[in-house]
């Protein structure tokens, strides 16, 4: 027989979870399934890492093509350089403005609406005729590198503290596995699919192909809105109403963050791992097909050996992260993420000097595992910078 305690019972939108959770955590999964794909915490895993994924896959798909679009538009190497820039800078700046949003509406209302937003800007690739243009466009493009924001504080939303640097590590890289995808998939399929489709005319293939990463991007944004929640409690809005969740200021959530110093010493070595990934992803293909004379599909196909390194190497910084945590605390997590970094600074130099294709190869492999590794080590280390400020510190690094 039940017994009324008398104490009232708390409002939340699911009384039982299919993981195990821990009530001391405002009902974060102590366990990472990746074989289930329910509501809330599993679902979130898996719409986080596929909304990064598909965020990663238009943000590059332009990269494979950009030696056909030097070629039809006759740009310098600069041009082509300063647009990768530009493209980047979009991003930096959505992060700033994503982080602390993330805080007052959650991560997968804001996920919805960079994805449909991106994908436009993706869908018009064929209308550039200029140098300017381009730059214009990856501008806009660059916007949906911010969802790198709400991935990893959807999961940290999550998941608790023993496994939040798994989970992180493992939608993070998932996520960026699309820069590895892309390469393949629009410079050595899609691209030759359309060549034929318009009896080899490459600057009409170019000109179209990108609609397609288009349509998928904005109906995976459009589907995420409806399938998923915010918290494990709920969504936000549920949750501000029935007294579960205070309401939040974004502008106190990005001060909160942004006085905090070690955030700062975050962002700078996250752009030490991050930043030479998007420095790959932009220019691996171009460099391959010009140092050694390869053809737009197997320089491409060469360079998405890099990102498809994310596929476990990010997990494993992560899984590094939070079993250096179990030995040593918080001093473990930030041993591990120095020698990440150390090795990823050696390795650099080693591919540089490279002088043969199959050296390079190589090398780029071994290069490509350690600089996802401090990029998964990272984000075991930022949920605890500052957890109410969680959302801002993710925007920041």
């Amino acid at each position: 027989m039940d017994i009324d305690s008398g104490a009232p019972q708390e409002i939340k939108k699911y009384q039982t979870y299919a993981v195990a959770v821990d009530p001391d955590q405002d009902d974060k999964a102590t366990e990472i399934k990746l074989c289930s794909f329910a509501r809330p915490h599993m679902r979130a895993f898996h719409c986080s890492w596929w909304g990064f994924f598909i965020a990663f896959f238009i943000w590059f798909a332009i990269a494979p093509l950009l030696s056909e679009i030097k070629e039809t538009l006759d740009l310098t190497k600069q041009e082509i350089w300063t647009s990768s820039i530009v493209g980047v800078g979009g991003t930096i700046f959505m992060r700033f403005v994503l982080g602390p949003a993330c805080d007052k509406f959650g991560a997968r209302i804001l996920f919805a609406v960079v994805l449909c937003c991106a994908s436009i800007p993706t869908a018009m690739t064929g209308l550039v005729n200029s140098a300017t243009g381009l730059a214009i466009l990856r501008l806009f493009i660059g916007i949906a590198g911010g969802t790198f924001v709400m991935c990893q504080y959807w999961t940290s939303r999550m998941f608790t503290r023993e496994v939040v640097g798994t989970a992180n590590a493992l939608v993070g890289g998932w996520g960026n596995l699309g820069g590895g995808v892309t390469q393949l998939v629009m410079g050595s399929v899609l691209f030759p699919l359309f060549k034929s489709i318009y009896d080899d005319d490459a600057e009409k293939a170019w000109r179209s192909v990108s609609v397609v990463p288009a349509i998928v991007a904005f109906s995976s944004g459009a589907l995420m809105y409806f399938i998923s929640d915010d918290a494990p409690k709920g969504n936000y809005s549920d949750m501000k109403k029935n007294g579960t969740m205070p309401e939040v200021s974004a502008a106190d959530s990005f001060r909160q963050g942004a006085l905090n110093l070690n955030t700062w010493i975050l962002f700078v070595q996250y752009a030490c791992c991050f930043g030479v990934e998007l420095t790959m992803n932009n220019a691996a293909a171009l460099y391959f097909r010009e140092e050694f004379d390869q053809t737009t599909e197997s320089a491409a196909a060469i360079a998405s050996i890099f990102g498809w390194m994310n596929l476990f190497a990010r997990g494993l910084g992560g899984f590094s992260s939070d079993k250096m945590n179990a030995y040593m605390g918080m001093r473990g997590r930030l041993l591990i993420h120095t020698i990440f970094l150390a090795a990823e600074g050696g390795l650099v130099l080693v591919f540089a000097n490279s002088q043969s294709l199959g050296g390079s190869i190589f090398v780029m492999v071994i290069f490509s595992v350690f600089v996802q590794a401090a990029e998964g080590s990272s984000y075991g280390i930022v949920p605890y910078v500052d957890p109410p400020a969680t959302g801002a510190i993710a925007g920041i690094v």
